[in-house]
């Protein structure tokens, strides 16, 4: 299903991933307004969009506020008529381990990713509402937020925290007709280029070629192109009724996360006190510890890192 006629917003889309998703959105016929903090980046997106042929202007300003958000619906209406589609990927990084995370670092962390998908997304859900559509709202978390990652406590709060919200706001948006979903990535972008693992599959992405299979099927790990089309289908009326879901998207892999439910359950008469836990609690919990973190395979041969 094209996407003619519908207006998105997607935050964060200088470039990157962002952009990508903007791309991907402009080329399936939709208007974008771009969202970036820095001016000439988000100039030089918007120009990229319309040599190819689409419709984007920018609004430069940081998210996490109301007025951004209220500044992005408002620019989406004015200058293209309407809101049909938000894509909340605005994010910044502050990673630091726990004892050298200060303050400034958890909540600029937090602002941005948390608090910039919650304003944005009820100024998006306001418009939608009060016009009749039957818009489409795709957050954007990380295997961070699903499994932790050392050095990550203020990201992995934010993408978690992210989840959450898509699965409460898939209830209360659903009498709307609204959708709204979350894609988790995993793609090449700025911070794993700095990650020796991906050094080969980097450096392929970055002269063109292929990325070997090894990364494409055996991780699920692309370019952002490949997020990107799933980001556009999640934004077409091909999803109605698909809401509150978490998908993973990178090199040739789809996912559908699962929501958290329990792996056992056991009763004992009388409730579960002190005592009774120092008897059996250990054998109930260490039979069934839950990982954490991601575990990734060996690198073959050809595959290591050259320097």
């Amino acid at each position: 299903m094209s996407l003619a006629g519908k207006v998105a917003i997607v935050t964060g889309s200088g470039a990157g991933l962002g952009l990508a998703y903007a791309q991907e959105l402009a080329a399936q016929g939709a208007a974008v307004v771009i969202n970036d903090v820095d001016q000439a980046t988000a100039d030089a997106a918007v120009a990229r969009i319309e040599s190819a042929g689409g419709r984007a202007i920018a609004v430069v300003a940081p998210v996490g506020s109301t007025e951004t958000a209220e500044a992005l619906v408002d620019a989406a209406v004015t200058s293209f008529g309407g809101l049909d589609i938000l894509v909340t990927n605005a994010g910044i990084l502050r990673d630091k381990s726990l004892l050298k995370m200060s303050d400034d670092d958890f909540d600029a962390v937090i602002n941005v990713h948390l608090k910039g998908t919650f304003t944005c997304v009820r100024a998006a859900f306001k418009h939608f509402k009060t016009e009749g559509v039957a818009g489409r709202v795709v957050c954007i978390g990380s295997p961070t937020g699903q499994r932790g990652n050392f050095g990550q406590t203020n990201y992995a709060a934010a993408k978690a925290g992210i989840v959450g919200m898509v699965r409460t706001w898939a209830l209360e948006f659903k009498r709307a007709g609204v959708s709204v979903n979350a894609v988790i990535p995993v793609a090449a972008t700025a911070m794993t280029k700095t990650v020796p693992y991906f050094q080969k599959a980097v450096e392929a992405d970055e002269q063109g070629q292929p990325m070997p299979d090894f990364f494409r099927k055996g991780l699920g790990f692309g370019t952002a192109q490949d997020a990107a089309g799933v980001v556009a289908f999640l934004a077409s009326d091909a999803v109605e009724g698909i809401t509150g879901q978490v998908i993973g998207a990178g090199g040739d892999r789809l996912q559908v996360w699962s929501h958290p439910e329990p792996v056992v359950e056991e009763f004992h008469d009388g409730g579960w006190d002190y005592a009774t836990l120092q008897t059996q609690g250990r054998e109930i919990l260490g039979a069934h510890l839950q990982s954490v973190g991601e575990s990734m395979p060996e690198l073959p041969a050809e595959l290591q890192p050259t320097s």
